[in-house]
């Protein structure tokens, strides 16, 4: 789960060292004071003092805005310069964004990040405040909506996967008929956007992702305008990596399991069991050694491809500050191991909000299987749904989460397979979806 306070919360220093996208806490924090200079020159003094009233001066507006369109120009052109940088095998040395930003990674895209600012100031208002600096959300959303100018202005959007908690649905619901993140979600399907559900939910059977998923799933058995195709563009890929369901209109449930025969990858296929009930070993022995330092009301509960720990009553809210400290210790204590060591299987540790869990592989793999099952290569050649001679790439890609923190997340692996945005609500989902739609309509016309 991810709130507003824990978005702030994610700026403490111990957080404080990865990306959301290609930009993170460090980045994003970077581009944040750059932004505090021209907020200082143009703040609160000169609209109190001028006798005009605080936010009464158009021209202040009008420079502050210039300024502030001035600085993440020139970011973007950064940006550019370190695509090409990274496109260039030959060249040795770092981009000037690299030695800004050292934490900086690969990009798939390009980042229009001036014209991302000028939606974003028409919205928040943002070079209207005098006593309110650009803040870490201010930025997250300018490179959300810089994000997706670009999967729609240098290419295609092919497949779009979402998170479930609180990126979908509040913590802990379901998504209701009722919930207008769906007829969002319908409307990518009809313009041949390939859908995948990424979750961390590790469920074995499709009754469970039903009960979370039926608003959806029977929006789309009920819908006389998606094709046969369209409706089989949705996948639910849960526990992070580890099973794999497609929309079947005549399951009960709505839901088909795939034989895992059909999506694994061939790294996937390559993890040792022994190797993978070890470090599940190791992780268990962390999260009860952390129930009885911390005094944790919470119980063990392994999985065939998981561990974590649960309250023991559903009403008991386990404090955020215990949680956070159980996953950066179980996964310090993993990384040590001769198990987290050998990077033979891939894990994730990460803070779901009421509980702690352990899954093997991360939401990097998931995604990579959804592109694969909607592909003409791997799962989609071998019996899935993808169209011939498609091949989905990342930055044919948008993963949309909640949790892009440098620790006790499980979306900011993403990143490494497809291009990202970060939401604290499923209102803010729902806003994104809505400025998606608009620039994909755009385009189209």
């Amino acid at each position: 789960m991810t709130t507003r306070y824990r978005v702030e919360y994610a700026l403490k220093t111990h957080r404080r060292d990865q990306l959301i996208g290609k930009f993170v806490l460090e980045p994003t924090e970077w581009i944040k004071g750059l932004l505090a200079v021209p907020f200082v020159l143009y703040s609160q003094p000169q609209g109190v003092f001028e006798g005009q009233g605080i936010h009464s001066s158009p021209q202040t507006r009008d420079e502050a805005h210039r300024r502030y369109s001035e600085i993440l120009r020139d970011v973007e052109i950064m940006i550019d310069d370190h695509i090409t940088n990274q496109n260039n095998a030959d060249n040795p040395f770092p981009s000037k964004l690299k030695l800004l930003v050292p934490s900086i990674g690969p990009f798939f895209t390009r980042l229009p990040l001036e014209a991302a600012f000028k939606f974003q100031d028409r919205k928040r208002y943002i070079s209207s405040r005098r006593f309110v600096s650009p803040s870490f959300n201010d930025v997250r959303l300018i490179l959300n909506s810089a994000q997706i100018m670009a999967v729609t202005t240098y290419g295609t959007l092919q497949l779009a996967t979402f998170d479930g908690d609180v990126t979908l649905y509040d913590d802990g619901q379901s998504l209701e008929p009722t919930s207008p993140v769906i007829p969002r979600l319908l409307d990518l399907l009809r313009k041949n956007v390939k859908i995948g559900i990424v979750t961390a939910a590790g469920y074995t059977t499709a009754d469970r992702y039903y009960a979370r998923l039926h608003g959806l799933l029977d929006a789309m058995a009920n819908s006389a305008d998606l094709t046969p195709t369209q409706k089989q563009s949705l996948v639910v890929m849960g526990g992070e990596a580890n099973y794999l369901f497609e929309f079947c209109s005549a399951s009960p449930d709505l839901l088909s399991p795939v034989p895992i025969a059909r999506w694994l990858t061939p790294e996937m296929a390559g993890w040792d069991e022994r190797d993978i009930d070890q470090l599940l070993d190791v992780a268990e022995a962390a999260l009860r050694d952390c129930i009885k330092s911390l005094n944790l009301p919470a119980a063990v509960m392994r999985k065939d491809r998981a561990v974590g720990i649960i309250p023991l009553n559903p009403d008991i809210r386990i404090p955020r500050e215990s949680l956070e400290e159980t996953v950066l210790v179980v996964q310090k204590i993993l990384e040590l191991s001769s198990a987290g060591r050998s990077r033979r299987v891939p894990f994730c540790a990460f803070n779901g909000g009421r509980d702690v869990f352990v899954d093997i592989g991360d939401k990097s793999w998931g995604v990579t299987v959804c592109q694969r099952w909607f592909s003409n290569s791997g799962g989609a050649g071998e019996g899935g749904s993808g169209d011939d001679g498609v091949t989905i790439r990342g930055e044919n890609t948008l993963h949309v989460g909640d949790q892009f923190l440098s620790a006790g997340a499980n979306d900011f692996r993403a990143r490494s397979v497809g291009t990202t945005a970060w939401i604290a609500s499923p209102a803010e989902t729902v806003d994104l979806l809505d400025e998606l739609a608009e620039l994909m309509g755009k385009k189209m016309s």
